[in-house]
């Protein structure tokens, strides 16, 4: 299976479990990788026979930017969802960054990695 990867889409949501987070917001960063086949597409040299990324990240962040939930991984979950509506998506693997997530102590970030496929 290929990979095509979306590395670093950002975007404002109010997820979390705390008022302040729900209230303020804070940038949320996700990195994709999509499992197609692109053999159709190169072959035909066709945008048609592949996933359109520019596509999948916009709505991407319109999933970050929705719905507000408690946990990175609901989030997660919302947007490999999204992402297998793509004709041709057979696999996806979501990486939901929270970098600025309410941890008293010094931190990098925190992630959560998911794995989904149509079967």
């Amino acid at each position: 299976m290929d990979r095509v990867a979306l590395r670093g889409l950002k975007a404002r949501g109010h997820h979390g479990v705390f008022p302040r987070e729900r209230e303020e917001g804070q940038t949320f960063i996700v990195d994709l990788v999509l499992g197609l086949d692109t053999r159709p597409a190169a072959a035909a040299d066709d945008l048609t026979k592949t996933v359109h990324y520019g596509i999948v990240a916009e709505e991407v962040v319109e999933v970050v930017q929705g719905e507000p939930v408690d946990l990175i991984e609901t989030l997660a979950e919302r947007i490999a969802q999204r992402c297998l509506k793509h004709d041709g998506v057979e696999e996806v693997e979501v990486v939901v960054h929270k970098p600025d997530a309410p941890i008293t102590v010094p931190f990098d970030d925190v992630t959560v990695t998911i794995t989904r496929s149509r079967v």
